[in-house]
This record gives structure tokens, C-alpha cells and sequence, in this order.
């Protein structure tokens, strides 16, 4: 039999017997009983937002972004990304959602607006906070690549810190196995089972390639939107191996191959997989992207080429922090008679 999240009971004590012995850790899934309640889950996935837009605030100089422009799409993009994690989960488990009478239920017990039940797809959130960032950056005359090549930095240290919201939830795990790293979790039949720790995988997975993208892939940049393609590669690849080992994916309908239901998040994964592969070697090996078209490098040397002395003016990150700095100061004290400067292309 295969055990799914209903299986298993809510407060189970979990233990890792090939690590630890009988050691237990005991916690209940919510922090605060108030309403709902306020669950771990979503104070973990706090703490991933927080800990991520530090992130990208720190790193936003390597990119030409503006810390407001930063700022701005962090609060537009928290409620939109919740709105479509919900919104791609109850798409593809409609008909949980259906009254007896075939009608969707909308209510909060148990219906499509109770996200307290459960029920957030990572996938959806990265489609509707992509869509939303292509609008704000078209509007700010913002070049999507940068922008997105920075946010997934902070994007990638969020579901590493978020994957332990389901560890408290004791869910998002995988089949059944007998490696040393197994977790032991109490089933409503009062047995034990002992499965892959995948939320730990996934966590894990996110932080490798965050360290890839810190330390690797972006100090060798050519081209604003490498850091995003690499990420979609990279996360393509790890979910498409830890969907594999889960009990509770989403199909994609009714559909199969070879005998076995498809599963949403491998299907695009594998397409995540194709497109950014085919990106990278179209924009290294045919177009022959150069680092002095990345938006930051032409801001600087925008920055170098109006400063007093020209080609002696300060060059790279310390001539696109001074520009970004004077458009705070003008915009901050318009008396001194200086405009606004318009943001940077």
C-alpha cells in the first residue's frame, strides 16, 4: 500500500532510526492556535521570503537593480505568488473542490479559498511571479533577465528554507525505503513507516545550486538571464528525480506513459530541462553572448562616460552603486533643484 499525506497523523513524532536511534523530535504543526491557527509552515515560508529578499538586496549592485525596484516586486510578489500556487494546484485536484451536486465549493471548509487544508504548488508560484515580473520590468524599462537573475538567487535560498515548513507538516515525502537517512513517521493505522525525507532533498538541492549560482555561475556571466536558465536547469533536473520518489503528485489529468500516470511536476520539468539547455548553447556557443552587454556593465559605462573625466571616472559596480545613489538623493530632495532621474534601461 502506498502512503500518502492523509495517512499519516498530523503530530506524529518523527525520528530518523538510521541516524539517530530512537531519538523523536515531537512538535505540534501549529505555532499558534488563533482562528485556523498560525502553522509553522507558513512561518518557515516567511522566514524563506525574508531571508531570500536580504539576499537580493545584498547582491542587487552586481545587477544594476535598484534596491526599490527590488522592494517593489517582493510585495507585489508574495500575495500573487500564494494566489498562483494555489490557483495550479486546485487546477490540477479540481475535483476535490466540487460540491456533491458537481458545483466547485468555495468555501472555507475544505474549498478552494482553505489554504490553511493544504495545497500550494512551488511551480505555480515561480509561473505567476515570472508573469508578474515580465509586466513590472516592461513598465520600469527593466531588463527582465537582470532582474530575474537576481531574484532567483533569493528565489532558491526561499525553498530551501521554506521545504522545512513540510517537515513540520509532515508531509512532501517519498516512498518507502530502508537508507540510513530514512524518516520514521506514525500512520492513522497506528504502524509505523519509514520513507525518503524528500522535503530534505529538495532543500538540500536548492542550497548546492544557490552555492553554483553564488559562487560560479554568476561571477562568469555573459549574458542577463544566464543565473535564471541555470536555475530552471538545475531545479528542472533535481525535481524531476525527487517527483519520481514522492506519494502525493499532481497528474496531468488522466494522461499516461508506458502504463504509468504522468506526473504534472516531471512533465515540466523535463520541458524546464530542454528549454534551458537549448537556451544556454544557443546564447554561449551560437550567438556568443559577451559580458559588455549585461545591463549593469552598460549602466557603468553610462555611469563612466557623463561623470566628470570620463574614461578616468570610477568604472564597473562602484559607478553603477554611485548612479543608483544619486537617483535616491534626487529623488529624496527635488528642492535642490535637480529632476528625478528615470530608471535605467
Amino acid at each position: 500500500m502506498t502512503i500518502t499525506n492523509t495517512d499519516i497523523l498530523a503530530n506524529s513524532p518523527i525520528s530518523f532510526p538510521g541516524l539517530f536511534g530512537d531519538w523523536e523530535f515531537t512538535a505540534d504543526s501549529v505555532a499558534l492556535h488563533i482562528g485556523h491557527g498560525i502553522y509553522w509552515y507558513g512561518i518557515i515560508l516567511g522566514l524563506g521570503v525574508f531571508f531570500g529578499m536580504l539576499l537580493c538586496l545584498k547582491q542587487a549592485g552586481h545587477y544594476g537593480i535598484r534596491e526599490d525596484n527590488l522592494l517593489d516586486l517582493v510585495l507585489m510578489g508574495v500575495p500573487i505568488g500564494i494566489l498562483g500556487a494555489r490557483t495550479y494546484y486546485v487546477l490540477f485536484y479540481l475535483d476535490r473542490f466540487r460540491n456533491a451536486d458537481g458545483s466547485l465549493n468555495w468555501g472555507p471548509d475544505g474549498g478552494i479559498i482553505a489554504i490553511w487544508d493544504g495545497g500550494l504548488a512551488i511551480y505555480g508560484t515561480v509561473i505567476a511571479v515570472f508573469l508578474m515580473a515580465f509586466l513590472y520590468c516592461k513598465r520600469k524599462h527593466i531588463r527582465l533577465g537582470a532582474m530575474t537573475d537576481l531574484c532567483v538567487m533569493g528565489l532558491m535560498l526561499g525553498q530551501a528554507i521554506g521545504r522545512w515548513g513540510n517537515f513540520m507538516n509532515r508531509e512532501a515525502f517519498g516512498a518507502e525505503t530502508t537508507l540510513p537517512w530514512r524518516m520514521r513517521l506514525t500512520t492513522v493505522y497506528g504502524t509505523y513507516v519509514e520513507v525518503h525525507p524528500t522535503f530534505l532533498y529538495e532543500s538540500l538541492w536548492n542550497l548546492l545550486g544557490l552555492c553554483l549560482v553564488l559562487f560560479v555561475i554568476s561571477r562568469a556571466r555573459r549574458f542577463d538571464g544566464e543565473n535564471t536558465v541555470f536555475y530552471f536547469l538545475w531545479y528542472g533536473m533535481g525535481r524531476f528525480w525527487i517527483e519520481g520518489l514522492r506519494t502525493d503528485s499532481l497528474y496531468l489529468f488522466n494522461w499516461t506513459f508506458m502504463g504509468e500516470p504522468v506526473r504534472v511536476s516531471q512533465a515540466l520539468s523535463l520541458v524546464m530541462i530542454l528549454v534551458s539547455a537549448g537556451v544556454l548553447f544557443w546564447k554561449i556557443r551560437i550567438r556568443r553572448a559577451s559580458p559588455e552587454d549585461l545591463m549593469v556593465n552598460r549602466l557603468a559605462a553610462e555611469a563612466a562616460a557623463e561623470a566628470p573625466g570620463g574614461a578616468d571616472a570610477p568604472a564597473g559596480e562602484d559607478a553603477v552603486s554611485e548612479e543608483v545613489g544619486e537617483a535616491s538623493t534626487a529623488e529624496a530632495a527635488p528642492a535642490e533643484g535637480r529632476p528625478a532621474k528615470t530608471e535605467e534601461n
